[in-house]
């Protein structure tokens, strides 16, 4: 069995503030890494009302006044903080969480809690 391992995403200074990323991840889908105010968010890079990617363009993952999430598809707005959908088709349904910490001015995806 093999034990999953942290592993580095970034640096923080790769991301804008506000500003986003794309990243794959080993199940082969993908990650989006949200920075804003100063803190780091990710979430699985998959629409909860459709199933596919929310960016239009690899990486791109904010509206136009980078204060919201959107998917490039319908519309939708996410919360960055929480990941919450607050309009669109799929308002009250949230992005999936993934855990990711910050050390020493790198960002890290953690291995899921078991």
């Amino acid at each position: 069995m093999t034990v999953p391992t942290r592993r580095r995403l970034c640096a923080l200074t790769d991301l804008d503030d506000p500003g986003s990323a794309a990243f794959p991840l080993e199940d082969g889908s993908g990650l989006m890494l949200v920075r804003k105010a100063g803190a780091v968010f990710a979430y699985r890079n998959s629409c909860p009302h459709a199933g596919h990617p929310l960016d239009w363009v690899e990486g791109r993952f904010l509206d136009l006044e980078r204060q919201f999430i959107l998917c490039a598809s319908h519309g939708a707005s996410f919360l960055v903080e929480s990941g919450l959908c607050v309009g669109g088709s799929c308002a009250g349904k949230k992005l999936e969480s993934l855990p990711v910490s910050l050390e020493d001015g790198v960002v890290w995806l953690l291995p899921p809690q078991m």
